[in-house]
């Protein structure tokens, strides 16, 4: 993506509705129909293609890759006591 895309302004309609500029949509390749996320962040309003998010949010769990799982480990230990309270 460019980094110096023009600043726009955009008017919310009367059903509160925003047209994206088709200068930004053509830079971020909206389709049509395409389904975008809205979140609020601090006092800004992002949207975000779900596949940009998925794709952060694996980033960040990355290093987690090939690491023992925590709750596979509280299974495995909750499964010894038993066993222990059942020899005893």
């Amino acid at each position: 993506m460019p980094e110096t895309l023009p600043i726009v302004e955009v008017q919310v309609g009367p059903q509160g509705r925003v047209v994206i500029p088709a200068v930004l949509r053509q830079t971020w390749r909206i389709q049509p129909g395409e389904t975008l996320v809205a979140r609020l962040e601090d006092d800004r309003l992002i949207l975000e293609k779900r596949a940009h998010i998925a794709a952060r949010v694996q980033a960040r769990f990355a290093a987690l890759a090939g690491q023992p799982s925590l709750a596979d480990e509280l299974i495995a230990e909750r499964h010894r006591e038993a066993a222990q309270e059942n020899r005893a």
